[in-house]
């Protein structure tokens, strides 16, 4: 398996508080990374240590499988980036602006009609951009971003602050990326709503350690809704059903189908008749991404 980014044990204290604890990061080329955890959760903090803004206390970074303590420089040529808010000059149009960055950068001339075509702000290239909308200078940051041709594009929460049609630009933009380009994607966000339209691979981090790190399909599976029976002398009925070999869960009083198909809640409802159990109501639980991000970072925090 090829990992643009891996990180061993990554922590960062500041003073006696730990910002970032025993952080393993695993990201593969071409997918879109989403980071989420609540503000304050080290989401920054990590994103600045593998930028080489900020010194590890602790554990390695490795990137595109090279030691970014050993080359720094080789690995950040290939790396583009936006933290935080875009810097820019007012004064400048989005075209001059790009300039100044491509000659830092060492990019040649035609790479800023393309980074504005990418980030479709080519009407706008000789407007000022004072007159920018909150969304086109994020959207000018991320060109900026592009200029070097990175092979790894990090955002640290790149709609902060946007207004939905902003939120939906950004949006549409990074997903397109990786087909496009072959780009790998890291995305900052307290926002799991906003990470789960993008992102392939999430990893949720409270309190500085990572508390979930796969698939969205894998989070999206926490997230089924599961059938609730409430019968009369419950925990008996549970084991009636467990008996005829239907999975389900009891707890609260309640018992808690494994499998929702029509089929399965047909039979586990004939089968407690035929047992002679009362049937009270049968419902759907629903829980969404929201809940389970929520539950997660929760639990980590009273543990």
């Amino acid at each position: 398996m090829e990992y643009v980014v891996l990180t061993k044990n990554l922590s960062k204290r500041f003073g006696k508080e730990d910002a970032v604890v025993g952080l393993d990061m695993k990201i593969k080329k071409g997918e879109i990374y989403g980071f989420l955890g609540p503000n304050g959760a080290g989401k920054t903090t990590t994103i600045r240590m593998l930028l080489g803004l900020m010194k590890s206390t602790a554990g390695t970074i490795h990137i595109f499988q090279k030691d970014l303590k050993k080359e720094r420089i080789n690995i950040l040529e290939r790396v583009g980036s936006l933290v935080e808010n875009p810097s820019y000059y007012p004064h400048l149009t989005a075209y001059e602006n790009l300039e100044a960055m491509r000659m830092i950068v060492g990019a040649p001339k035609t790479r800023i009609h393309e980074v504005l075509e990418i980030v479709r702000l080519s009407d706008v290239a000789h407007k000022k951009v004072k007159g920018f909308s909150l969304g086109m200078k994020q959207r000018l940051g991320i060109a900026a971003a592009l200029l070097n041709h990175p092979e790894l594009l990090i955002l640290d929460e790149p709609t902060n602050g946007l207004d939905p049609s902003g939120i939906i630009e950004i949006r549409n933009l990074i997903k397109r990326l990786p087909s496009e380009t072959g780009m790998t994607i890291l995305i900052s966000s307290h926002l799991l709503t906003e990470i789960e339209q993008m992102a392939t691979t999430v990893g949720i981090v409270t309190k500085g350690k990572m508390i979930f790190q796969d698939s969205i399909e894998t989070l999206r599976a926490y997230a089924q809704q599961k059938v609730i029976i409430k019968a009369g002398d419950s925990k008996q009925a549970w084991r009636s059903l467990l008996g005829k070999g239907i999975k389900a869960d009891w707890h609260d009083d309640m018992i808690f189908l494994s499998e929702r198909s029509d089929e399965q809640v047909a039979r586990a409802v004939q089968i407690l008749v035929q047992d002679g159990f009362s049937i009270y109501r049968v419902e759907e639980e629903k829980r969404s991404l929201e809940d389970i991000f929520l539950q997660m970072t929760t639990e980590e925090k009273v543990g």
